[in-house]
């Protein structure tokens, strides 16, 4: 991408080297893992990696839980992204400025969209953290991937996610932009009253449909990410060629059928969040050829009225 020169943003929160907020608790080590469990099992990818840490403490990793250090340094955006000779950055700080970049050209986009709608666009706040973050959605750790918090209007992100994403098969700025501009779009979700609808629609439906409004709107989160790659490239040229790709890819890579067959479980589509990696794909193609929000109607699509 092409994202140095751009507009850095000024809703960046960096809560990065802040002590981890505490778990409480005195059974040690698997009542951290037991604590934990809720938090990972709403996640894209955290009941992956509850599974690794149930392991790990079952076979003598207990220690893990004891304050062992963690591998938290993000790995850099590769050399193909990196500054000028001499820019000398830590990887950490360097994808923190590429963040505040790709924030900064998200609020750009929707805050030009919100005017022309006769509305205005009230950006959030982005918070960067290191393993676990307390929001008004509650405790999350950095195993759960980026996420909104709708009752504070934050985007929370680890940005060890980066090396997620590679592990997942999604390398790449523009992948990494995609994760953004996709929990940016949830923001969009709740400022339209979208989001609200959908959380009081499943409260009052079965586990399967539930499950399918929440497909839909994360679907659209997909289609919205989309839209902002689309005045992204067409308004200020950041894409470079395999851009486009990175972020197909990276859609797909957080799939719920890749994901499910990744941990070796069968795929169960009634049991899907997010949608598949066909889905994804799909929808966030879907907003970047069209760049128009009024394509992005998953719900419509999806139930058959479109």
């Amino acid at each position: 991408m092409r994202w140095r020169k751009g507009r850095r943003s000024s809703n960046i929160e960096d809560r990065r080297g802040e002590p981890s907020p505490g778990m409480g608790g005195g059974m040690g080590g698997l009542g951290n893992l037991l604590a934990l469990a809720p938090l990972l099992l709403r996640s894209k990818t955290g009941w992956l990696i509850l599974a690794a840490l149930a392991a790990f403490y079952f076979f003598g990793g207990d220690r893990l839980f004891q304050g062992a250090p963690r591998e938290t340094q993000p790995p850099a955006l590769g050399p193909e992204q990196q500054g000028q000779p001499g820019a000398q950055k830590a990887p950490g700080d360097e994808v923190a400025d590429f963040v505040s970049v790709v924030l900064a050209d998200t609020e750009d986009t929707w805050g030009k969209l919100f005017q022309t709608a006769g509305s205005q666009y009230v950006p959030p706040k982005l918070v960067l953290y290191d393993d676990m973050v307390r929001s008004a959605c509650g405790l999350n750790t950095a195993a759960v991937g980026p996420f909104y918090c709708p009752m504070d209007n934050k985007v929370y992100l680890d940005l060890s996610f980066l090396g997620d994403l590679r592990q997942l098969g999604a390398p790449g700025d523009f992948a990494f932009a995609y994760v953004i501009a996709h929990e940016v779009g949830h923001h969009v979700q709740n400022l339209l009253g979208t989001s609200q609808k959908v959380q009081q629609a499943r409260m009052q439906s079965d586990q399967a449909t539930a499950n399918r409004l929440s497909v839909m709107l994360e679907l659209q989160a997909d289609c919205f990410a989309g839209v902002w790659a689309f005045y992204a490239h067409r308004d200020r040229q950041m894409l470079e060629p395999g851009d486009l790709e990175e972020g197909l890819s990276a859609a797909a890579a957080v799939g719920d059928d890749r994901l499910q067959s990744r941990a070796g479980r069968a795929v169960s589509p009634d049991s899907f969040t997010h949608g598949s990696a066909e889905q994804r794909a799909y929808w966030f193609n879907r907003g970047f050829t069209t760049g128009d929000v009024n394509q992005c109607n998953t719900f419509a699509a999806l139930s058959g009225r479109q």
